[in-house]
């Protein structure tokens, strides 16, 4: 078997709907390394969309899921409940940046966890209205795909969407989009589409993910948290792609000590690759549905509680936030030194190792989704694996593991200007 036989059947046998970037089929992985089925050897700095920040194959995970493999793995948390679900509750209370008393739930996927927020607010305000943002990305069922800030692909021919959902601008310095712009755009929501009194929730990704990477200004998010008190409406933080030690700290919110969401949402890397998704709230908020109101067959699974676990204790034992903030630190400063020599790199973005580029066509100034896809596809062929986002499609982001290896991380950013310095 190879690729390109794997290739032919995937088309015959999946639709067309479920897009798979890599012409390539993985056989086994390790840490920051891919090993396809002919034997090719990749560096992965895309992490299974941020999934992966502790790595393939962690040790301490995969002893974690062994271990509770052999005690049971199902029950059905709401059946039969186990103490690993409140331990890891627990666990997570202790850290988010939220004020007062917290209490988590765990479901499976971000868009489970996102949907799940929305609920618990409209609950609690006995409010119908939720505001999202341009280019952000909240996930693909019917609830998220409205929240979602981006029409090609999540939304083409999906439609129509649940109601009383809302989109305001979200600050872009780059493309002169300023935060009294971003609030202003609140301003008329409240004047032409909606009674700030009928609006449960504003939610937000602190840095967008599939918009490109694209960080809320401090200033902003004050504003923010001051509106949503005016008004009585919840904020909800999105954590789904930027936490777990991704930006440098635990969660992106940390880096705004003086506000404090009300919900926060999170999956991705919190099991290191297992299906587990969870939002975290003020405990008066979180009790607001009623008893049956929350919950699913596999949320809160007990292997992917146990890989969480261990997750958690790799993050704070290896110091993994101070190394996104290292690693972070070096993947920009190759990328500002490519900047020199190539103009078709307009921007650059970071917070730890939350890092995207921003490209443009020199010649006209306009966002370049063809110039990226080749500075991908170059990169690719060197071994080493990138993924694309954006409203425009012309931006890199890095998502490389946290724990990769120094050598290999350089190794990395050796091909990286390699491809940079020769488009």
């Amino acid at each position: 078997m190879n690729n390109s036989e794997l290739n032919s059947r995937r088309v015959s046998a999946t639709p067309r709907g479920v897009g798979v970037m890599c012409d390539f089929y993985a056989e086994r992985a390790e840490n920051a390394t891919l090993w396809d089925i002919e034997g090719r050897e990749f560096i992965d700095f895309a992490a299974g969309i941020a999934v992966l920040n502790t790595g393939h194959r962690h040790p301490r995970l995969v002893d974690a899921i062994e271990r509770q493999l052999k005690s049971f793995t199902h029950t059905a948390y709401q059946i039969v409940p186990y103490e690993s679900y409140v331990s890891l509750a627990e666990k997570i209370n202790q850290r988010v940046p939220i004020n007062g008393p917290c209490k988590t739930a765990f479901f499976t996927t971000g868009a489970e966890a996102v949907e799940n927020a929305i609920k618990i607010a409209r609950s609690y305000t006995g409010r119908p209205g939720v505001i999202a943002f341009g280019g952000g990305f909240h996930g693909r069922t019917y609830m998220t795909m409205a929240l979602t800030g981006k029409v090609a692909p999540y939304k083409h021919g999906f439609g129509p969407f649940p109601g009383s959902i809302f989109h305001a601008r979200f600050p872009d310095e780059l493309n002169g989009v300023s935060t009294q712009d971003a609030m202003k755009s609140l301003e008329y929501l409240f004047k032409a589409d909606i009674d700030p009194k009928q609006v449960a929730a504003i939610i937000l990704e602190p840095v967008q993910g599939e918009g490109g990477f694209n960080i809320a200004p401090d200033d902003f998010m004050t504003a923010l948290r001051a509106l949503c008190d005016q008004h009585g409406i919840l904020l909800i933080a999105d954590e789904v792609q930027a936490g777990f030690a991704r930006t440098g700290k635990m969660f992106a919110m940390e880096h705004y000590p003086d506000v404090r969401v009300d919900l926060m949402t999170m999956a991705k890397s919190l099991a290191g690759g297992m299906p587990l998704s969870a939002v975290s709230g003020r405990a008066e908020v979180m009790d607001a549905p009623g008893a049956g109101g929350l919950g699913g067959t596999y949320a809160g699974n007990p292997l992917a509680v146990a890989a969480a676990h261990a997750v958690i204790d790799v993050i704070e034992e290896e110091k993994l936030c101070e190394r996104a903030q290292r690693l972070g630190h070096e993947l920009t400063d190759v990328l500002a030194l490519a900047k020199r020599d190539n103009a078709a790199i307009t921007d650059i973005r970071s917070r730890g190792s939350m890092v995207a580029v921003e490209f443009i066509d020199p010649l006209t100034g306009n966002p370049s989704a063809e110039i990226t896809r080749l500075i991908q596809k170059k990169a690719l062929e060197a071994g080493l694996l990138l993924l694309i986002c954006g409203t425009y499609g012309n931006v890199i982001r890095f998502l490389y593991p946290l724990t990769i290896p120094d050598e290999q991380f350089r190794k990395a950013l050796q091909i990286l200007t390699c491809v940079l310095t020769n488009i």
